[in-house]
């Protein structure tokens, strides 16, 4: 009767081997999925804070100078405090109903603030950073007074 080698018959560790590089092919894409929605609750939260603040400061503000000098103010402590990239934060302030002056007495200020999440370890080679990226939107309202601008 012939032997077979040794090499095929002995199996002995190639379980533990198996599961090791298994475990990793899954556990590096989890592990980045896990990054990317951390970016990008991060920035969600703040835009929406910015959005919301940046709006309760003009609505609540005496006049149109200091609600543009509060509402920048804030969001550029927003944007620091979240640790998003200035360059790619974008705000639109808009009133309901449409007057001439944004803000005005009585009118409902909605500010949205937009921004992009890059996604963790991309290279800016061929553009990619950019076209990977992940937009991100927040909106929020609020109403200034009937006497706004007046005092």
């Amino acid at each position: 009767m012939t032997e077979r080698p040794r090499r095929w018959s002995d199996e002995s560790g190639t379980a533990a081997l198996e599961f090791v590089t298994l475990g990793v092919l899954l556990l590096v894409p989890l592990v980045y999925l896990v990054l990317i929605l951390g970016a990008v609750q991060e920035q969600t939260l703040g835009a929406e804070a910015a959005a919301r603040h940046t709006a309760r400061v003009i609505g609540q503000a005496p006049d149109a100078e200091a609600a543009a000098e509060r509402g920048d103010a804030v969001l550029r402590s927003v944007v620091r405090e979240y640790g998003m990239d200035a360059d790619t934060v974008q705000v639109g302030i808009d009133c309901r109903p449409a007057r001439t002056p944004c803000p005005a007495a009585g009118s409902t200020v909605i500010v949205t603030v937009s921004t992009r999440v890059s996604l963790p370890f991309l290279p800016p080679l061929f553009g990619l950073d950019r076209i990977a990226a992940i937009p991100v939107q927040a909106q929020a309202a609020q109403r200034t007074s009937r006497l706004w601008g007046s005092g």
